[in-house]
């Protein structure tokens, strides 16, 4: 009966370790998943704050710039098309680089997430 009871104690024991793994584990992933989600979420409201801020600097330099373009020019209309013009230049620009921003954050946040 030694032997029956040594293999009882020892599968007692590997059965509490394993347990005691599984509950760790849970534990670790709970808190690396919060680590994950508190960061996603800081990142996106710092980026909607100053994302807000910036858009709204942006409105007001492009409505002062064509004021003066347009007393430059002589023409109002002209420079808000100009300044419009210089807006699509820039978004087609940004379209011919979209690969490469990819690419970037793909690089960034697999360094964040993957760590």
């Amino acid at each position: 009966m030694g032997v029956i009871e040594s293999i009882n104690k020892t599968s007692n024991k590997a059965l509490d370790c394993g347990e005691t793994y599984a509950k760790v584990s849970q534990k670790y992933y709970k808190l690396k998943v919060f680590q994950l989600l508190t960061r996603a979420f800081s990142f996106l409201s710092k980026l909607a704050i100053l994302g807000g801020l910036l858009f709204l600097g942006l409105i007001f330099l492009t409505v002062s710039g064509a004021i003066w373009l347009g007393q430059v020019i002589g023409s109002i209309a002209l420079a808000c098309l100009l300044m419009a013009g210089l807006f699509f230049l820039c978004t087609l620009l940004g379209y011919f680089l979209r690969r490469h921003i990819d690419k970037n954050i793909i690089k960034k946040m697999s360094k964040e997430f993957l760590d």
